[in-house]
């Protein structure tokens, strides 16, 4: 096969840029390892900043986005057994929305085979050979190998990714920190405990409780890194959530059925290296960032607009210079919230038995209850700063 643009990963980056390239009048190709079902149903992120919702509707996908996802205007807080809103849409404007990441899969997935191109489901890239002039992509589907040619290739395939790996490990630039911590997710059918998100710092860990809808929450406990989910029986998991829950000014947390259960590591990494020749790193093959600021998504998708905002330049008016500094576009942006991803999971979660830590904890949340000032520098990177690059494919 030959087409401009090889894209590693049918995610939030891959399809986003494969939109984005179809509007300016790009061909790609899109190859994903797992099959159509698997990437439209796996649960992962459920919170989009205001530039992310404003992008896909002018990508098209807005439809059942603005039929079906929730505005959220900021988060709760709750500690002390007392429970504050930030209310960040009044200081800031824009809006954060609940949207599983799955169902906006489904819409870019929907509008790519509608019109814009191949996804070879099921196809796994197991190789990558860049040339001066141009990259070759292995991979293996279906119908037996397959090569791709093009002029670049994306890499939007997570972390354990072939087009991380192929840069050499010399030349990649990677800063990463492990936190002594993991959050033990549910999928449970119980009414949201509050009408956004709220987090829960208690002296024995954090619980977080969102929402997927009217009946569906997604909430979480702090547990150590090694803990068994066979140790968790959902008696057990619903008395924890509602201990560090408590409160004087609310009512006892909701209990119905867990039909999902999850464990995840907490840490923070960024590949500043971003760039290799003609390959570019987008989304997870590039950074992770702890769950608690809700950033992975976003930052995906702003990846895919600086990408196609230097493609587009290159093919319409032969400019490189917006892809020679893909890298440096981006990381500002990542690095903000990767700050944002530290300081949510330092303030919220026990990480040391140390009582000046706590305190320190909770004076930092005081203060973001009492000052608008405080909240107003959280909300404008909560509800997502501006990508680095004007989107347009006129």
């Amino acid at each position: 096969m030959r087409t401009r643009v090889a894209i590693i990963g049918a995610g939030p980056a891959g399809l986003t840029l494969a939109r984005q390239l179809a509007l300016q009048g790009i061909d790609s190709v899109v190859v994903e390892h797992r099959d159509r079902t698997y990437i439209e149903t796996r649960t992962r992120a459920g919170i989009l900043e205001q530039p992310t919702v404003t992008l896909m509707h002018e990508l098209g996908a807005g439809t059942r986005l603005a039929a079906e996802g929730m505005d959220h205007d900021g988060f709760y807080l709750r500690f002390d057994r007392t429970t504050h809103h930030l209310d960040f849409h009044r200081l800031v404007g824009g809006h954060a929305t609940v949207y599983p990441q799955q169902e906006l899969v489904k819409d870019l997935v929907a509008l790519r085979l509608e019109a814009d191109g191949p996804i070879l489901f099921e196809t796994k890239a197991v190789g990558i050979d860049t040339k001066p002039d141009g990259v070759v992509v292995h991979a293996e589907g279906p119908g037996g190998p397959l090569t791709i040619e093009a002029d670049f290739v994306a890499a939007c395939d997570g972390f354990h990714g072939i087009g991380r790996t192929h840069i050499p490990e010399s030349e990649r630039v990677e800063v990463t920190r492990t936190y002594p911590v993991a959050w033990l997710g549910i999928l449970a059918r119980t009414a949201p405990a509050t009408p956004e998100g709220m987090y829960c710092a208690h002296e024995d860990g954090m619980s977080l409780h969102s929402m997927r809808g009217p009946h569906i929450t997604r909430q979480y406990l702090q547990v150590p890194p090694d803990t068994d989910l066979e140790d968790w029986p959902d008696e057990r998991i619903w008395d924890e959530l509602t201990r560090r829950s408590e409160s004087v000014d609310h009512p006892e947390l909701e209990r119905g059925e867990i039909f999902d259960k999850s464990l995840a590591p907490l840490r923070s990494y960024v590949c500043e290296t971003m760039q290799n020749g003609r390959l570019f790193l987008l989304g997870d093959a590039a950074h992770i960032v702890p769950p608690a600021g809700a950033k992975g998504l976003n930052l995906a998708v702003s990846d895919a607009c600086v990408l196609s905002y230097a493609l587009g330049a290159y093919y319409r008016d032969g400019i490189r210079e917006h892809l020679d500094s893909y890298s440096r576009t981006c990381l500002p942006r990542i690095w903000q919230a990767q700050h944002f991803s530290w300081l949510l999971t330092t303030t919220f979660h026990t990480l040391s038995d140390d009582p000046m830590d706590l305190q320190l904890r909770l004076s930092r949340m005081r203060r973001w209850v009492e000052s608008e000032a405080e909240q107003r520098a959280l909300g404008e990177v909560y509800l997502g700063l501006p990508f680095p690059t004007p989107w347009s494919y006129a």
